[in-house]
């Protein structure tokens, strides 16, 4: 395994790959990783012949400049964790690297349809950032095939809604979320979290299996789903922003007769803020 920090001899490997026809796999991170991520590095391991994983903080996806200072940065650690699950180059830019022209004078990206509900409402710029940076390292790995988590379900449909709209050429994977044993999602920010409020925020999960249950039964009437979930919520010591029911293609607000769902919530917790979300198939 290899560590890189500039585009040319990233470009450089590549190439040297498809030049003995190897694939190409790729998983973007933000670092401080998890068995979560890892999950996603031993998928895109099984699905080509070399994987890049890139570890870049994007400063653009911040809505507030206290929490991308606060972002924990583990690169040496992150390496050690990576070398052992089938990663052949680690991607390292920086700042200056993926923005030389600094953020306020950079071209942006922006995928309509998201900034208008669930964590888009909440976080104003955050997936144009996303979207942007996203834009720029499919561009600069050039993969076949990248890997993003479910967990993050909204921006798993914006990337590919990205990858659709602009004609490019790879192919877009979702993993499955990666819990730990009380169902709660593995994400960078239960690092926040005390072992009481970890006790507290898996009743997130608990919470939205109840929803899903509830539809599968025959439930028809979401909104008192969702404001019932709010309800339970409240009483665990979580602070709901959303729990909202969508159709999992384009999370579009949910009508009796949908058949392919998405049950998705965002939470307060002490200083986390958490996600979560689970699918609803309907016969």
């Amino acid at each position: 395994m290899q560590s890189v920090e500039t585009i040319t001899a990233l470009r450089a490997q590549v190439k040297a790959w498809r030049d003995h026809k190897y694939t190409v796999a790729f998983v973007p991170t933000m670092g401080n990783l998890h068995e979560g991520h890892l999950s996603l590095v031993k998928k895109a391991s099984e699905l080509a012949d070399k994987v890049v994983v890139s570890i870049f903080v994007n400063p653009l996806q911040f809505d507030d400049k206290e929490d991308l200072s606060a972002y924990p940065r583990t690169v040496k650690a992150d390496i050690q964790m990576l070398s052992s699950v089938g990663c052949d180059v680690i991607f390292t830019p920086s700042v200056d690297t993926m923005y030389p022209k600094g953020m306020t004078s950079h071209t942006h990206i922006s995928v309509p349809d998201m900034d208008d509900k669930l964590c888009g409402l909440r976080r104003p710029g955050h997936f144009d950032g996303v979207a942007t940076v996203v834009t720029k390292l499919l561009n600069i790995v050039q993969a076949d095939i990248a890997v993003f988590g479910e967990k993050d379900y909204q921006q798993l449909l914006l990337i590919k809604h990205l990858v659709r709209d602009l004609n490019l050429p790879i192919d877009i994977v979702g993993g499955p979320t990666f819990r730990d044993e009380s169902g709660l999602a593995m994400s960078s920010r239960n690092q926040y979290l005390s072992e009481k409020q970890r006790k507290q925020a898996a009743g997130l999960h608990q919470t939205l299996l109840a929803v899903k249950q509830n539809i599968e039964r025959g439930e028809q009437d979401f909104s008192a789903l969702q404001q019932d979930a709010c309800n339970k919520l409240k009483l665990l010591g979580l602070a709901a922003e959303y729990v909202d029911i969508r159709r999992a293609n384009d999370l579009g607000q949910a009508i009796s007769g949908d058949k392919d769902l998405r049950i998705l919530a965002a939470v307060r917790l002490g200083k986390a803020r958490l996600i979560d979300n689970i699918a609803c198939h309907l016969a």
